[in-house]
């Protein structure tokens, strides 16, 4: 399974911010950190908070930070977030896709099986399993 850039780059806002739960993150920060699109990471910033994983704060020492204790935090379950509408192939997406093979197909019920078994893994682990190593100062 591939993971969308939205989820690899939500999942790596929250392992840093799962690194050090007490302080307030930057997109800016973040994006100089990781070397990525601060309007990229700003959205996905506002669907994490959509979602109540983060909280953000405007103004002079803003930024975001978590919400909850990070090993409360389920793997899968924000997987399942950061990539809901990214069927792992047409034929699952809500309206069947365009596939020709619909109703004789075999393989559409073992990528379902195989993505159910993804998700149950992940849901075995929490951010706090992969936190990041506290970034120190230089």
């Amino acid at each position: 399974m591939r993971l969308t850039s939205f989820t690899d780059y939500g999942l790596r806002m929250l392992m840093r911010m799962a690194s050090a739960p007490e302080q307030v993150y930057s997109t800016a920060d973040l994006a100089d950190e990781f070397g990525l699109s601060r309007n990229h990471l700003a959205k996905i910033m506002q669907h994490l908070a959509r979602a109540g994983l983060i909280e953000t704060r405007r103004g002079g020492g803003g930024g975001a930070a978590l919400a909850r204790p990070a090993a409360e935090i389920r793997l899968g379950a924000v997987i399942r977030l950061l990539e809901e509408g990214q069927p792992l192939a047409e034929c699952l997406s809500a309206d069947g896709g365009g596939c020709t093979l619909d109703g004789r197909c075999r393989l559409k019920s073992r990528l379902r099986s195989a993505e159910t078994v993804f998700l149950a893994a992940l849901d075995r682990s929490t951010l706090a399993d992969i936190a990041l190593d506290p970034v120190v100062a230089a």
